[in-house]
């Protein structure tokens, strides 16, 4: 199992993801060029519409293409949403007020009820630890230790 790193760059042209669609909630087929991908990698592709955010798809079963050269189709599972969501919440610190932007992905078909466990799942990914409305960063809880 090899992990390709197909966020959206342009440093890297010739090693890029061309499309990535669901096919139904947890099942996508992904269309790229270059990598040698194989059954069971991990592809880390961007979220359409987000700035910073990504999500890893385990490949299940992948065609190379002749022609183009280097293009493969695959069929890869992942993260099941109905209705994907990118909201942005500002975050503020409230040991030393420092300010995040806080980009996350939401099923947005839960309703607004499974925005604010996504919210502090992103949270914690960062190493921000949050306690009912306390938001602490990670300079803070070092400091606090």
């Amino acid at each position: 199992m090899v992990e390709h790193d197909f966020r959206y760059t342009l440093f890297n042209p010739q090693h890029t993801l061309i499309e990535c669609r669901a096919l139904v909630p947890g099942r996508y087929q992904v269309t790229g060029n270059g990598g040698s991908i194989r059954k069971d990698d991990v592809l880390l592709v961007s979220l359409k519409g987000s700035k910073t955010l990504s999500m890893r798809l385990t490949v299940q079963t992948v065609r190379h293409l002749i022609n183009p050269q280097g293009q493969w189709v695959a069929t890869a599972n992942g993260p099941a949403f109905k209705e994907l969501e990118i909201l942005t919440w500002q975050v503020e610190c409230d040991g030393c007020q420092t300010s995040l932007d806080l980009e996350f992905a939401v099923d947005s078909s839960l309703g607004n009820k499974a925005r604010q466990p996504a919210a502090n799942a992103r949270l914690e990914e960062l190493g921000w630890r949050s306690q009912g409305e306390r938001h602490l960063c990670p300079r803070c809880q070092a400091s606090a230790s």
